[in-house]
């Protein structure tokens, strides 16, 4: 650390209870009250060095001319007794050190006491000044001074030395340790002086020189120390002079995980809500924890993809907590809506903070945040055509445009499973988040249909209108083998989808079968055209190959077969097809399969006879396939 020795005389002032005494030789003859504290001093040393102390003094005789000692009040010189005692010493000519701890109060001082040129050459005011610049040359001398400047804050910041102190600091905090071989001592570190050396004006010693950090983050912790206000103005500082906003977003988030509860404060909320009936103010700690968190989310770097998304979940978590302002909500609320895809189910589960707690999480804010994703990446997202193949995929767009979004569907999805089994879920909150994402961002509609099932499951006194506006934000065509022979077996569904679920089934199985023998015939087609090129060898080939078919449409004949039975079953649970087609009333409208899509209405009974239909032709087809074979 950066030193200056002033003075020659050996030590001449001593501490009686809470006097300072004077021991030359000579009776005091002024007497200076700085609070609790008396310095029993000598009038000529004082007003030689300073002409404040001359006026005061000059004063105090004409007002009290009998009197043998003045008496002076000094209750607001910066610094306090601590720093007056370091001026006496300068005056009397004591031997003293400047150091980076102490030069800003005696510099608030000796302004104050007016100790300029005019009162005796290399006076405090310009031997201060002098070791300032020095001071500024090294980033740890800096930040110390800083530090100090908290103490007397509204005369550093008169006599700039908090912006000089930030500027030194902004300057070295932009520039390349790694470009420059610069060793850059840390908060904690201590080092003598006789171990310290200088390279181009940062100043360290040799072992913290070993350790030199190789990262552009080397400065976070340090500046992680500083009070809420300075801290703010060296960002601000860092941030003119050209620092890339990630820099800035990496110190902002390690000086709000120091500062901020992040991981939340349940006690305090259920203190607040709970323990304490009536009492809902906010403790001091807690409006200062408030502050500090809007002035850091107004600080956060406007472009995307900087603040991670779990970060910015985990700030909106703590403003809910600390009842931050609705604009600083909002912020966050957007800031993490643009970039959602990026975050995991446990980051979204908030709890519910308000005042009328109706569910468990908010539902709300979380479908606040989805709009916001949909508005923010709506021109990328947005389809070019709104057919779908069999498989649920879009016709026409790009898989690399809808992945964000696709991502966004399942964690959704997943959500609403998450939040089902809450009773006082309503239908509408639970349909509006549904609906947010859009069909086609759903490959399979399994996680919806999860969510259905645990939702349907906690709510069983819903009507059944109210089951079939539920299960309108799932597509029964795009559920996978697994989630279509659960859903046939749910009582919890409506008959209507049941149904829809077995057609689809039945139609995806004939699609499939039809295929098979597409191949089939290709392959016996070729056959015919090439039997007199190729050898007995080629031959057994391809009577394997027909082999592995006709196994093939065994196993498809078995699956038809199962489905048969397990209609059956579902007659035998409802009662007769005639009270199934009672039941159902309404038709049903189905996509066709084909290139091009088309619309065809069936009735429930011609629905169930056409699967009758279909299983025996699928028998027909299998036999006339084994005696051509």
């Amino acid at each position: 650390m950066a030193c200056k020795k002033l003075g020659f005389k050996s030590e001449v002032f001593h501490l009686d209870g809470q006097s300072w005494i004077c021991s030359t030789g000579l009776p005091s003859d002024v007497v200076v009250q700085v609070g609790d504290t008396s310095f029993h001093l000598h009038k000529f040393p004082l007003l030689s060095r300073s002409r404040l102390l001359e006026k005061l003094i000059q004063d105090s005789s004409e007002q009290e001319k009998n009197e043998k000692v003045c008496v002076l009040q000094l209750h607001g010189i910066p610094g306090g007794a601590k720093a007056f005692l370091k001026v006496a010493k300068f005056c009397y000519g004591v031997k003293m050190e400047l150091t980076a701890r102490n030069v800003v109060s005696l510099r608030c001082a000796a302004e104050y006491l007016q100790m300029n040129e005019d009162y005796g050459e290399v006076n405090l005011i310009a031997q201060t000044e002098s070791f300032l610049i020095e001071v500024f040359g090294f980033w740890t001398d800096s930040f110390k001074a800083l530090e100090t400047c908290e103490d007397v804050l509204p005369w550093a910041e008169e006599l700039h030395i908090v912006s000089r102190c930030i500027d030194s600091l902004s300057t070295k905090a932009c520039a390349d340790p790694t470009l420059l071989s610069w060793p850059v001592a840390g908060h904690s570190s201590t080092q003598s002086q006789d171990d310290a050396f200088a390279w181009n004006g940062i100043h360290a010693s040799s072992a913290a020189s070993k350790q030199c950090p190789l990262n552009e983050d080397w400065w976070y912790e340090d500046v992680s120390f500083l009070k809420q206000h300075i801290y703010r103005k060296l960002i601000h500082a860092v941030s003119a002079r050209g620092m890339t906003p990630e820099i800035i977003a990496g110190s902002l988030i390690f000086y709000a995980k120091k500062h901020l509860p992040l991981n939340g404060r349940q006690s305090n909320f259920q203190k607040r809500n709970g323990a304490v009936p009536g009492s809902t103010l906010p403790t001091a700690s807690d409006a200062d924890q408030r502050t500090l968190l809007e002035e850091i989310v107004g600080l956060l770097p406007e472009q995307k993809g900087i603040i991670p998304t779990k970060f910015l979940l985990r700030l909106l978590k703590t403003s809910m907590i600390l009842e931050a302002s609705k604009s600083c909500r909002e912020n966050l609320e957007r800031r993490a809506g643009a970039q959602l895809d990026e975050a995991a189910l446990e980051d979204i589960l908030i709890p519910n903070m308000g005042h009328s707690v109706e569910t468990l999480y908010d539902i709300d804010c979380i479908q606040r945040i989805v709009d916001h994703f949909m508005m923010a990446d709506q021109d990328e997202i947005e389809p070019t055509s709104n057919e779908l193949t069999d498989e649920g995929q879009l016709v026409g767009g790009s898989d690399h445009s809808l992945t964000p979004l696709t991502i966004v569907a399942n964690l959704v999805d997943g959500y609403l499973a998450e939040v089902a089994p809450d009773t006082n879920l309503k239908l509408t909150k639970f349909n509006a988040l549904a609906s947010a994402i859009p069909g086609y961002a759903r490959p399979l509609d399994d996680g919806i249909y999860r969510a259905i099932d645990i939702y349907l499951k906690a709510h069983s006194w819903l009507t059944g209108s109210e089951r079939e506006q539920l299960c309108r934000v799932m597509n029964c065509q795009k559920l996978s083998l697994e989630a279509s022979t659960h859903a046939a077996q749910n009582e919890r569904l409506p008959l209507r989808v049941i149904v829809q679920v077995l057609f689809f089934e039945q139609l995806r199985l004939r699609t499939s079968v039809a295929g098979w023998l597409f191949v089939s015939d290709n392959l016996d087609n070729s056959q015919s055209l090439s039997g007199n090129l190729v050898h007995e060898g080629t031959r057994a080939d391809q009577l394997v190959t027909f082999d592995d078919m006709r196994d093939r449409v065994r196993s498809l004949e078995k699956e038809c077969l199962n489905m048969k039975e397990d209609v059956d079953k579902l007659v035998k649970a409802k009662g007769s097809w005639n009270n199934i087609f009672k039941l159902l009333g309404l038709r049903l409208k189905v996509k066709s399969c084909g290139p091009k899509s088309s619309s065809k209405i069936f009735s429930s009974g011609k629905v169930l006879q056409h699967s009758r239909k279909a299983v025996m032709n699928l028998k027909e087809e299998h036999s006339a396939y084994n005696k051509d074979d």
